[in-house]
């Protein structure tokens, strides 16, 4: 049986990111990358529908050790695919790759640009934009309403007078309530005014041989119908994690540093930011995960554990989001605390001291050697799973 020391679950963004940080911050450990695809790239090579584009600039989608050199700072789908198998083709990364290996269940017993340098320009861009987005985030959350007022009015002056933004712009909930969309350059409100796209808000009476019948009685002729009806979020892909010969139901866990779990050895996810670029969590995990198991090198432990004592923390939703695709699925995933480090923070700058600088024997997490008499069946000593939705 082939022992690995790291096993990485998907060959996408985060999946190489993670990969890279290994083979640069713990070279004397082993890993593997499953991918349950023929290919790498995630979702930038799943998804491939005309004008699929990132929702987050890519001097922060990017990666902080390999700056996006591309003139787009929205970038297209293919253009961000080449740069993540690029990434993987420059870093020796493909060789770790093992395609068509999906995790079903993993078992663990109690044991074990032109004026400054291109890399300086990226990382003044790169936190330009970082502290741009922290900034605007919180003044929509002290003050929606003036925010939401805002936003909305750019949308009409793209648009002008005439249209109707109260209807078609303008929704029921507050900016960050759901995620934001981009429109860089205008070009959908563009394509609005050329007549080439129409916004159509209603509800879906029923799909006639026609098109769609919509509860105003409108009829909207369609060849080809889209159903965009949401994600299904699993956690952890759905795979059957069981500790101590008990399966872990995470609905009754914590969530450590919006990474690990309470009572879980061993297992790190990642899930990026709700409101800020996806790579910005994922590099710092990736980070984080690498401290761990250099630290437990130099002491000799085999285990890390998060272990929650106090029973009386509140509980509340691991993130905070009214959108139906988070709402449906939030029954199903762990809960975050009022306190560190059971809370997760959307918050790149208080996560970046912390995952970088902040103890790592921190009263929670407990560090163990287990004997090999007790260590079971399982053989990976860490296994940090890319968390992704359905």
């Amino acid at each position: 049986m082939e022992h690995l020391d790291v096993l990485v679950v998907g060959a996408g963004l985060s999946g190489i990111g993670a990969a890279y940080h290994l083979g640069a911050r713990c070279p004397g450990r082993t890993y593997a990358i499953f991918e349950g695809r023929e290919t790498l790239g995630g979702t930038w090579d799943l998804f491939r529908y005309p004008g699929i584009r990132s929702d987050s600039d890519m001097f922060t989608l990017g990666y902080a050790f390999r700056p996006w050199t591309e003139a787009k700072a929205i970038a297209d789908g293919p253009s961000i695919l080449k740069y993540v198998a690029e990434t993987a083709r420059d870093h020796a990364i493909e060789r770790h790759i093992r395609y068509h290996h999906r995790v079903k269940a993993a078992s663990s017993a109690n044991r074990l640009r032109r004026r400054l340098p291109a890399k300086l320009a990226y990382q003044l861009i790169r936190w330009r934009n970082v502290l741009g987005q922290l900034y605007f985030f919180r003044v929509t959350r002290k003050r929606p309403q003036a925010a939401k007022k805002a936003i909305i009015d750019m949308v009409r002056g793209h648009l002008g007078s005439d249209y109707d933004v109260d209807t078609h712009f303008t929704p029921t909930y507050n900016p960050w309530d759901q995620r934001l969309c981009l429109v860089p350059d205008g070009d959908l409100f563009e394509a609005i005014k050329a007549g080439k796209t129409e916004v159509v808000t209603d509800h879906i009476e029923r799909f006639t041989p026609e098109g769609v019948l919509l509860k105003s009685g409108r009829t909207l002729g369609a060849d080809i119908i889209v159903a965009a009806t949401g994600l299904e979020m699993q956690v952890l892909s759905g795979s059957e994690i069981t500790v101590d010969g008990r399966r872990v139901d995470f609905a009754k866990t914590f969530s450590y540093k919006g990474m690990m779990y309470s009572e879980v050895p061993n297992l790190a996810s990642t899930f990026g930011y709700a409101n800020a670029s996806w790579t910005l969590k994922a590099d710092l995990t990736a980070e984080y995960v690498c401290r761990l198991l250099n630290h437990m090198d130099r002491r000799g432990f085999t285990e890390c554990r998060p272990v929650n004592d106090d029973a009386q923390m509140p509980a509340s939703p691991w993130l905070d989001f009214s959108s139906g695709y988070v709402r449906r699925a939030m029954d199903r995933f762990p809960k975050q605390g009022n306190k560190a480090p059971w809370r997760v923070h959307q918050n790149y700058a208080l996560d970046l001291l912390a995952f970088r600088y902040g103890r790592l024997d921190d009263g929670v997490m407990r560090f163990s050697r287990p004997s090999a008499q007790t260590a079971g069946r399982a053989e990976e000593k860490f296994v940090p799973l890319r968390q992704r939705a359905g």
